[in-house]
């Protein structure tokens, strides 16, 4: 438990309260049970460390004042718009016999011990805080979720979470889900081919590799100077010349005997 000094203060104008925060003081406000609001002020270099925690507003607190000591609650704090540093507090009194509604942080352990997890899956927190109904002699710190045996695709609800005596959710229609191990989220890229590798010829959609299309632009080239060497070899060979047909001479027919 904490344990803090106050000092009670009678000045409440504006004015006094900015003296107070220039002298590292935060003024603040005790209010609840049958005693009167009482007016006061922390040091805060005393309650900076649990100020700034995400659990302060659910830390018990034991309050000195002027010697006098009750448990307190924080219950809300006021930040300087411009500075964004604490400039109120407020308490609220831990009656005994009472009941507290309070939001409790949720803390996991074990994580080693988990399958899932050493497997690569993910905790996947669904619920960082649990808001409670608790005594207020018993408020607890935190709420400790074991991951021991939690394997992926493990639901913890708050069903499986032993909470301390009195101690209830105030969420009662439903086990609600507090975290999970999930499967991890791995995108797997596509193979590349190796270098040189030629893919199979009518392959849909795959285009023909370098080496290929150079083979091929080179049969065709070789094709084409084929047909050009035919081409001319046919016109070199000329059509054997026709020699002209030799005329015999006429034969004389013997002359008629008259």
């Amino acid at each position: 438990m904490n344990n803090l000094k106050a000092i009670k203060r009678d000045k409440t104008s504006s004015g006094e309260n900015n003296k107070l925060r220039a002298s590292g003081l935060i003024p603040a406000i005790l209010y609840g049970g049958k005693d009167e609001n009482t007016k006061i002020s922390i040091e805060k270099k005393s309650i900076s460390t649990i100020l700034n925690s995400d659990s302060f507003l659910s830390t018990v607190i034991e309050l000195d004042i002027e010697g006098k000591k009750q448990k307190v609650l924080p219950r809300e704090v006021a930040y300087h718009v411009v500075s964004d540093e604490p400039i109120h507090i407020d308490f609220m009194r831990i009656v005994s016999g009472t009941k507290i509604t309070i939001e409790i942080p949720v803390q996991f352990k074990n994580h080693e011990q988990s399958p899932g997890l050493k497997r690569g899956g993910v905790l996947n927190i669904v619920r960082r805080k649990i808001e409670l109904k608790c005594p207020a002699e018993n408020i607890p710190d935190d709420i400790m979720i074991d991951l021991t045996g939690a394997d992926i695709g493990t639901s913890i609800k708050i069903s499986t979470v032993k909470l301390p005596e009195n101690v209830t959710p105030t969420i009662t229609g439903r086990d609600f889900v507090i975290a999970t191990v999930a499967a991890p989220t791995v995108v797997k890229e596509p193979e590349k081919p190796a270098e040189g590798e030629v893919p199979a010829e009518g392959a849909e959609g795959e285009a023909p590799a370098e080496g290929a299309e150079a083979a091929q632009a080179k049969d065709g080239e070789a094709g084409k100077k084929d047909e050009k060497g035919k081409e001319a070899a046919a016109s070199d060979k000329k059509p054997a010349e026709k020699k002209p047909a030799e005329k015999k001479p006429a034969e004389k027919k013997p002359a008629e005997k008259k």
